[in-house]
């Protein structure tokens, strides 16, 4: 049988967490991602569960209603 590989979840900082509500509604993800340097998709889900959502303007640039 193969071995499992332990996944290890890396804690949020609070400073970590100031950035992510400073960036997110007019910054890409990838890049908060890169800048954090966390995963793009953990990066969506921390935003997501603090209830965090992309500006109108940054969605009208991105060619969004």
């Amino acid at each position: 049988m193969a071995k499992k590989k332990k996944l290890i979840k890396k804690l949020w900082a609070k400073s970590e967490i100031n950035l992510l509500k400073k960036l997110f509604p007019d910054t890409l993800t990838s890049k908060i991602a890169a800048k954090l340097g966390r995963a793009t998709d953990a990066v969506k889900k921390k935003a997501s569960r603090m209830k965090l959502r992309k500006s109108r303007r940054y969605l009208r640039a991105l060619g969004r209603k």
